[in-house]
């Protein structure tokens, strides 16, 4: 059984709900299924500790999990146009992953979710993806194959699956296009796994 990580970064819970969504397409996929896995918050106070286990959610994502996963998919909310901090620190602790070649030749997607819907849900996608190609891995969007990417109007671009969460406390819920752009994200990176995967076996 392949397994697919899905690891994300998620304070309010809108990009978690994108990444369960993910987890359905990549479990539609016969012989694959997915991990789901978190990273733990960072604060600016060194004298905090951060508890082995979350208190709810997905588990902490550890580096055994990438070594073991046969592709990944990164989510986090857009910060300025960029990666949320937790997501980006614990990427900059891969360096053994990136030695080693761990993750070179697995394909590997982003998603991502925002506040507003200019609020620079491309530019996080874009940006995640450049620690993913200097690992070696082969990036996987949206194709417009998918006819949802033609008429939604909220989240979903061809760079990876997003939301638009509104500014709120509690998160707008995923709308039908974006739920549908995540599943066939998570379910298209799932047959790319199960292909190299079956035709390495040969």
């Amino acid at each position: 059984m392949l397994e697919i990580l899905v690891l994300y970064y998620s304070r309010y819970g809108a990009t978690r709900a994108l990444a369960r969504q993910i987890c359905r397409g990549i479990e539609s996929v016969p012989d694959v299924q997915a991990r789901l896995r978190t990273v733990p918050p960072v604060s600016a106070d060194t004298d905090r500790k951060v508890p082995p286990v979350p208190e709810e959610g997905a588990p902490f994502v550890e580096s055994q999990d990438l070594r073991d996963c046969a592709g990944l998919i990164l989510g986090s909310p857009t910060r300025f146009g960029n990666m949320a901090a937790p997501l980006k620190y614990f990427l900059d602790s891969t360096s053994d992953l990136w030695l080693s070649g761990s993750l070179a030749g697995k394909p590997a997607a982003v998603f991502t979710s925002t506040g507003s819907l200019h609020g620079g849900q491309e530019s996080t996608l874009l940006t995640m993806m450049l620690p993913l190609l200097h690992h070696g891995m082969l990036l996987v969007g949206v194709p417009y194959t998918e006819p949802r990417l033609s008429t939604t109007e909220s989240g979903g671009t061809p760079y990876g699956a997003s939301h638009v969460a509104g500014t709120g406390a509690t998160p707008r819920a995923l709308t039908r296009d974006e739920s549908e752009l995540a599943t066939a994200l998570g379910r298209r990176v799932a047959e790319i796994a199960y292909k190299l995967d079956s035709g390495a076996a040969r």
